[in-house]
């Protein structure tokens, strides 16, 4: 199925950004906020893994039901997992496109990367544990 992701800020996602290597964090970052009747057509119950598609890279992410999402539309908060999957393009200002990115999500039993797995499909360099 087609969605329009949108990135941004949560609160959990602050209560723990000052540990980028705590389980919260991942977790935090590592979700994908949709709309019960979105994850009913897809099939996926809540904290289950889903493909999440772009033009530039896919990730898996757990899904999480929000009823307050529009149907047709995700949210994915800042970090790494969202990372992957937008735009480099910063059209000189700096700062990349997060919003309205056009993705596909298709459930699946293939388990979400670390972030050091993440990073290291990038090129970077692994780091200490």
């Amino acid at each position: 199925m087609k969605f329009l992701m949108n990135t941004g800020r949560t609160v959990n996602q602050g209560a723990s950004v000052e540990n980028k290597r705590s389980a919260a964090y991942n977790d935090e970052t590592g979700t994908c906020f949709m709309h019960l009747f979105d994850m009913m057509e897809l099939g996926v119950d809540d904290r289950e893994n889903v493909r999440v598609t772009s033009p530039f890279g896919e990730v898996v992410l757990m899904v999480v039901s929000d009823e307050h999402l529009k149907p047709g539309t995700i949210f994915v908060p800042y970090g790494p997992y969202a990372n992957h999957i937008i735009d480099g393009e910063t059209h000189s200002t700096g700062m990349p496109d997060f919003k309205s990115t056009e993705v596909t999500i298709e459930p699946t039993d293939e388990a979400r990367k670390s972030v050091y797995d993440l990073m290291a499909d990038l090129g970077g360099l692994p780091y200490d544990h």
